[in-house]
């Protein structure tokens, strides 16, 4: 009696007992990803925290106390002479020119080709996408000279088109691309095709309005990059009025030396527009990246 009255109970304590150590391995490994989001979250905010705290202090200050967070004087000196010094003005609007340029077009491109590789049929396709992928093992700087020199033959340096084209190309976001397109169900395709649908229509009409997700990835990410460009953009421009915002506040650095007050400030300008793109669509890079499969 006592041993059938028994088997039932450890029975019960053996079915209860993993759900509540799977509860509290869900609660502990919760934690512990909260504690280090948080702490990547502060090792990104604090330099950011630290250059806006220093390009509000007095130049003295900055320079007999470098490593300081506050002061009893706050002053937009640094900003104000960076605006008197430079042409502040010129270089955020061709920052946004050649990043919009080169989004769009770098977006209509990938997205033509992916589409091509994803729901076309035709002969060496897969090995097409084998080349195509392993461009992402030529690094960039190896074609800046034959790129510099294709330019200047065509007259196209010291000009927004000399900026943009160069980075039109992008390899990652064909492959998201194709990624997202390679989910999208055959036969929808299949349909539209039968009611005779060409492929341009069908790629403009029925696969890109329900890729936005992946168009929001590519666009967000490809904005940024080409915004950050400082490499390339100072190879081909020269003329003080063309210049993107990196090249810009670089040059206002090398005027005022090695001023921490006003070094701080330009790092401040030069991220307040990508915080600023990253804050409206945060959503909308969430979604792109689950939608796509970007790891």
């Amino acid at each position: 009696m006592t041993a059938i009255a028994t088997r039932p109970e450890t029975g019960q304590r053996g079915t209860t007992a993993p759900p509540a150590r799977r509860r509290d391995s869900e609660r502990l490994f919760n934690r512990v990803a909260l504690g280090t989001l948080i702490a990547l979250a502060l090792l990104w905010l604090v330099p950011l925290a630290w250059a806006l705290a220093t390009s509000v202090r007095p130049a003295q200050e900055v320079v007999t106390n470098p490593t300081g967070w506050f002061t009893a004087h706050p002053t937009l000196d640094a900003y104000r002479e960076i605006f008197d010094a430079g042409k502040l003005p010129y270089w955020y609007a061709n920052s946004f020119i050649t990043s919009i340029l080169t989004t769009v077009l770098t977006v209509i491109m990938a997205s033509l080709a992916a589409f091509a590789l994803s729901q076309t049929r035709f002969r060496m396709r897969r090995a097409a996408f084998v080349m195509l992928l392993a461009g992402i093992m030529i690094p960039g700087q190896v074609l800046m000279i034959p790129q510099f020199l294709a330019l200047q033959s065509a007259g196209l340096l010291n000009t927004y088109w000399g900026v943009v084209l160069p980075q039109v190309p992008n390899v990652v976001a064909v492959f998201v691309f194709k990624q997202f397109f390679d989910g999208i169900p055959r036969e929808l395709i299949d349909a539209a095709r039968a009611d005779g649908a060409g492929w341009l229509r069908t790629y403009w009409q029925i696969v890109m309005p329900i890729s936005r997700p992946a168009v929001s990835a590519v666009t967000i990410f490809v904005f940024v990059g080409v915004w950050n460009n400082f490499l390339w953009p100072l190879l081909v421009v020269t003329d003080p009025e063309m210049m993107t915002l990196p090249v810009g506040l670089t040059s206002v650095q090398d005027v005022f030396g090695v001023p921490y007050a006003q070094l701080m400030a330009s790092a401040v300008l030069g991220a307040i527009p990508l915080l600023a793109v990253f804050a409206l669509f945060q959503r909308r890079i969430v979604e792109g990246i689950a939608g796509t499969g970007l790891k």
